[in-house]
């Protein structure tokens, strides 16, 4: 399979100066095979996905070879792939690096084989993986998962304390969970709430409040906006001024599925992809709806996705990587990935297979429809892994209060400002070469 992606925009991918431009040194899958890539790191992932293969053989009649790789070193390992045209005929791509692959042309539109095939119906997907999946107005991805994020709490620990269990579908005020938060905490022994010092946590309270990291046309920083602003001082407040957080000893480190595992944490931001760590508690716990803002419950929605390098060649090749990327995808598979409670799917018709517990696991579909609360799709521009480092390098420490929220915004602007207008600069150029 050949590339169209360049040694240059591979470096620019990811920041990979330094690393040998070799790949792909072994004999390589028999001919016809159907390959594609995957993130896997752990033993319950593995098994997932080699079901998928058996799937996939049975589905299409032909040898199913997957790569497998450490979710850490997978987009490393894919943009060698890329360069070295030894990419999988299909790649799992995290939905914040969508358009990171789109816009360099990486990955190919998917229109016209959806244009094409009358069977395959797009609308059997969540909006919000719609939205994910794609890049100035062109499909380059199809979801197999797409979740909120929710609040996991301790119903246990809330018994115990007498505090009245919350409710299953109405989110709560910031203002409610914050005072729950505080009435919850016992410093050095039990504590209110527990989530990532980092952007992708963050986010989800912005959203709330009404912001976002970057402007609507993404030509600056919106996080100096009074709505991030907003958002950012009240979760900051959680850890060091109310002090109802466990107390951080290496930010790097930090976990807050950790810290709600070991039983005193009433409180724990994440999505659904956690449910299937969380159900090895040794407590009886539940998920609710994100705490409103002045924006609503409207937090973070992420995803994933199968894309086709455009690498991939016209004809059979092609032909094959679509049945493959439509056998991927389909509700046969995705029940398969929903049952082992990976997360919740991507398609409408594979949801009932993502069973509880947890007791709340419905609210899932019902936020992703509309129906309690809502959710934003996760906005991100094409150096969003640039922009995360950047955030990563001084955010965080406001979590410690070493610096303000102010200082920290302030500090970080204008280098989030020249990110952004890069940003800008790469859609303008995919745009005139119709990517």
């Amino acid at each position: 399979m050949s590339t169209n992606l360049t040694r240059r925009s591979v470096l620019q991918l990811g920041g990979l100066a330094g690393i040998a431009f070799a790949a792909g040194c072994s004999s390589g899958p028999p001919a016809g095979a159907a390959t594609w890539a995957m993130w896997s790191s752990s033993a319950a992932e593995k098994k997932v996905w080699e079901d998928f293969g058996k799937y996939v053989e049975q589905q299409l009649g032909v040898k199913s070879v997957a790569t497998l790789t450490p979710s850490s070193g997978y987009p490393t390992k894919l943009d060698l792939q890329l360069v070295s045209g030894t990419a999988s005929l299909v790649t799992a791509l995290n939905g914040t690096l969508i358009p990171t692959y789109a816009a360099r042309g990486a990955h190919r539109p998917l229109d016209d084989l959806i244009a094409a095939d009358p069977d395959f119906k797009l609308d059997d997907f969540y909006e919000t993986s719609r939205k994910i999946s794609g890049f100035n107005n062109k499909t380059y991805a199809i979801g197999f998962d797409v979740a909120p994020t929710v609040m996991y709490y301790n119903k246990d620990l809330l018994k115990k304390q007498g505090v009245p269990l919350p409710s299953r579908t109405e989110p709560m005020s910031w203002a409610t969970f914050r005072d729950l938060a505080k009435q919850l905490t016992k410093p050095g022994e039990q504590y209110g709430f527990t989530c990532a010092p980092a952007i992708d946590d963050l986010v989800s309270w912005i959203y709330c409040a009404g912001g976002n990291v970057m402007s609507a046309d993404a030509s600056r920083s919106a996080l100096g906006d009074p709505e991030a602003m907003e958002a950012l001082q009240f979760v900051i407040d959680l850890f060091v001024k109310d002090k109802v957080t466990p107390p951080i000893k290496n930010l790097v480190t930090e976990s807050s599925l950790s810290n709600f595992m070991q039983g005193n944490v009433a409180f724990m931001q994440n999505g659904p992809w956690q449910v299937v760590n969380a159900r090895k508690a040794k407590f009886d716990w539940d998920i609710i709806p994100f705490p409103a803002g002045a924006n609503g419950s409207t937090p973070r929605v992420s995803g994933s996705s199968f894309a086709i390098p455009s690498g991939v060649r016209e004809g059979a090749e092609l032909d094959l990587a679509w049945k493959l990327l439509k056998t991927l995808t389909s509700t046969g598979a995705l029940d398969i990935y929903a049952k082992a409670g990976r997360n919740n799917p991507a398609r409408l018709s594979a949801g009932s297979a993502f069973q509880p517990p947890p007791d709340n696991l419905g609210i899932v579909q019902d936020i992703l429809a509309g129906k309690i609360a809502g959710g934003h799709a996760f906005d991100v521009t094409t150096n969003w892994n640039q922009v995360k480092q950047l955030l990563g390098q001084d955010l965080p420490r406001t979590f410690l209060g070493q610096v303000s929220v102010p200082e920290a915004i302030n500090g970080l602007t204008p280098r989030l400002d020249v990110l952004m207008r890069q940003h800008l600069d790469t859609v303008r150029q995919a745009t005139a070469r119709k990517g």
